[in-house]
C-alpha cells in the first residue's frame, strides 16, 4: 500500500473509531466543551503525556492503549475540535 492509501485507511479507521466512540460516550466532547471552551488543549497535552510515557517505557503498562491508539486520539481530538469551529461558524452565519 502506498502512502496515500495508507492516509486513506487511516482517516476511515478514524472516522469508524469516532464514530463508535460517539455511540458509547455521546457526544460529551462538544457538551464539554461548550461549558469548557478550551477544553481541546486539556485532552490533548493528557494525550501528549501519555505518549510521553509510552515512548519512555519499554513495556506498555495500560495493554490496551497503545503509542499508536494514543497517536490517533490525538488526531481525532484535532478532528474534532475542527468540526466544532466548522460548526460554531456555521451557527454564527
Amino acid at each position: 500500500m502506498n502512502k496515500l492509501e495508507t492516509h486513506r485507511q487511516i482517516c476511515r479507521e478514524l472516522s469508524y473509531l469516532y464514530e463508535t466512540k460517539n455511540r458509547d460516550y455521546g457526544d460529551s466532547f462538544c457538551i464539554t466543551r461548550k461549558k469548557y471552551p478550551n477544553v481541546v488543549a486539556i485532552r490533548l497535552e493528557d494525550k501528549l503525556n501519555r505518549l510521553t510515557t509510552l515512548l519512555r517505557s519499554k513495556e506498555e503498562t495500560v495493554k490496551d492503549e497503545s503509542v499508536l491508539d494514543t497517536l490517533r486520539d490525538i488526531a481525532n481530538y484535532a478532528i474534532m475540535e475542527i468540526v466544532e469551529r466548522v460548526d460554531d461558524d456555521e451557527d454564527e452565519e
